[in-house]
């Protein structure tokens, strides 16, 4: 059931261009050219946030994704997808680019920190 999640989530990133997906957590990371830029996990989609596209999620009321763990609950940066982008393929690739770009940022970051090492 869960794949035809994913190959459906595929066909609704189309025209922002090709998504694999890898297990992981539970769950499934989405990835486009090899960076992750969307989470499906308890039964939902999430996309990636940072500093500079938080505020599209927030305008939308979209809630962050958490999880539980030992008793305690910790957030990571990603926020639940609109619905309108399972309707709408230009605001499914707009969602994803915005995903992908926080991707890249984070990716940058991480790259600069290793090369300071």
């Amino acid at each position: 059931m869960i794949s035809e999640y994913i190959d459906y989530l595929r066909e609704v990133f189309a025209d922002f261009g090709p998504v694999t997906a890898r297990r992981m957590f539970g769950g499934y990371g989405l990835y486009h050219e090899g960076l992750m830029f969307g989470l499906v996990a308890q039964e939902a989609l999430y996309l990636k946030s940072d500093a500079e596209n938080v505020h599209f999620f927030a305008a939308e009321g979209l809630e962050k994704f958490s999880y539980e763990k030992q008793g305690k609950r910790y957030s990571i940066a990603y926020y639940q997808a609109p619905d309108t982008v399972y309707d709408d393929p230009e605001d499914a690739a707009l969602w994803a680019r915005r995903a992908y770009a926080a991707a890249l940022r984070a990716d940058d970051v991480k790259r600069r920190k290793g090369r300071k090492s």
